[in-house]
């Protein structure tokens, strides 16, 4: 069954999990917005994504770009959870497994290292 969760203790889990950054990430993230969705209408599985160009992608010429985004997706984690506590942690795995790619590190190496 499901967890049920309202909007704003979710979006206080994600804001948890930020706070789990050390200071030198959260210095270094550059030009991003982090977003809570209900899910992705393109994969409504999806717990997280991803959209930008990456620290290590950015050249010389990057400027005027909107700011890159991470959403995470409530309805697929909640749905997947059994408890607060694992809504917690997922959410903080999603949170930092899409900072990861933030900071151009691939998906072979987040799952490698419990980040997926």
């Amino acid at each position: 069954m499901p967890v049920v969760m309202s909007n704003r203790e979710f979006e206080n889990h994600v804001g948890d999990a930020l706070d789990l950054l050390p200071t030198e990430f959260t210095d270094a993230m550059s030009n991003i917005a982090i977003l809570v969705r209900p899910y992705n209408s393109e994969e409504p599985t999806l717990l997280g994504l991803y959209h930008g160009v990456a620290l290590t992608e950015r050249t010389f010429d990057y400027q005027g770009f909107l700011p890159d985004t991470i959403e995470i997706y409530r309805e697929p984690i909640l749905a997947m959870c059994h408890s607060a506590d694992e809504v917690r942690h997922e959410v903080a795995v999603t949170v930092l497994h899409e900072v990861g790619h933030h900071f151009g590190i691939d998906d072979e190496w987040l799952h490698a290292n419990g980040w997926g």
